[in-house]
């Protein structure tokens, strides 16, 4: 298969509401990500960008200071770049407020340092950052975007996020089956303290197994309901391939082409497929320097075996510019050639 011209992926990707950036570290995920953006926002489609990458390069390569906030860039462009930190305190505030709800007031201090310690367990930060997106997944539409665009950190980092939803379901439905095992206890012991109400206020001893408010374990059992059904909305939402595209950057080098290849292995699995791979970086045949030569004509090898690789995926190439690409308009003319 030969290299497609770079226009059409922007063409391809023209219908595309969602759309991940994903690829091995250094790439050029961000400027590719960015670059989309700035084009469809040129074209007044209204787009956020929003990066997951702890990196940070968003910022840099839009020349604009980001933050865990929205950022206007131009009148058709938002841009987000997620802090892990925030998000994590801002979702851990959250449980505990849930918590604080139901719980004996005398064990919230071992409950905060239990929450304090668990900020670092493994998993705790993706967990935080994949509920922070599918926020914006979901929203996104509401607010009137037409693309949202996700800058994400290296492959295997993109790779849990984008099946972690169906995870986080199956753990919240676990969450919820206890609940609803814990309502039937409650139940029951609140049946025996009705016929023993008379011997416990004889004996001044409360049943440890009556039920304290109902509408605290309920307001528990609705925000994991409601996280339930966030984490499904954007499942359906990744799988389907009129809503979302997931496009692979790679350059023209040995351990990207494996690590691309793996991730595409891994995508497949999951039964979410490429919708195309953008190979950056690509030297011009024509050089007159001999090392510069010798590199082109290295990438012209391995490109036969990119093509041969990935013959279900279109290819686009992205040639290495004389210049760093900053601001949205050199993004945007980089997409128009």
């Amino acid at each position: 298969m030969a290299l497609h011209p770079l226009h059409g992926l922007v063409e391809q990707l023209e219908t595309q509401p969602i759309i991940f950036i994903g690829g091995k570290g250094g790439v050029g995920k961000t400027t590719t990500a960015a670059s989309l953006a700035s084009y469809y926002a040129s074209q007044q489609q209204k787009t956020l960008i929003v990066s997951t990458d702890p990196a940070h390069s968003l910022g840099d390569v839009l020349n604009v200071r980001l933050n865990n906030e929205k950022t206007v860039i131009s009148p058709y462009l938002d841009a987000i770049e997620l802090n892990p930190d925030v998000i994590v305190d801002e979702h851990f505030a959250q449980v505990e407020r849930t918590i604080k709800a139901y719980a004996n007031p005398d064990m919230m201090p071992k409950i905060r340092e239990h929450l304090r310690l668990s900020k670092s367990a493994p998993g705790a930060q993706e967990a935080a950052m994949l509920e922070s997106m599918c926020h914006h997944l979901v929203e996104a539409a509401d607010a009137g975007y037409e693309h949202i665009i996700f800058d994400t950190a290296p492959t295997g980092h993109t790779l849990r996020l984008l099946v972690l939803p169906e995870m986080m379901g199956a753990w919240t439905d676990g969450l919820l089956a206890q609940q609803r095992r814990q309502a039937k206890l409650r139940s029951v012991a609140t049946h025996l303290d009705s016929h023993n109400k008379k011997d416990s206020q004889k004996n001044d001893v409360a049943n440890p197994f009556a039920a304290k408010k109902s509408d605290r374990w309920e307001q528990a059992v609705s925000v994991l309901e409601k996280r339930k059904q966030l984490f499904r909305q954007a499942g359906l939402l990744l799988h389907d391939r009129t809503q979302t595209a997931i496009v692979l950057v790679m350059t023209a080098d040995v351990l990207p082409l494996a690590e691309t290849k793996r991730a595409i292995e891994q995508l497949e699995d999951s039964k979410l497929m490429p919708a195309a791979i953008v190979i950056n970086q690509l030297i011009s045949t024509n050089q007159s320097d001999e090392f510069w030569r010798r590199r082109a004509e290295r990438q012209q090898h391995l490109l036969q075996d990119i093509e041969q690789s990935f013959t279900k995926y279109p290819l686009y190439p992205i040639y290495l510019q004389q210049t760093d690409v900053r601001g949205t308009d050199a993004l945007s003319a980089l997409l128009s050639v």
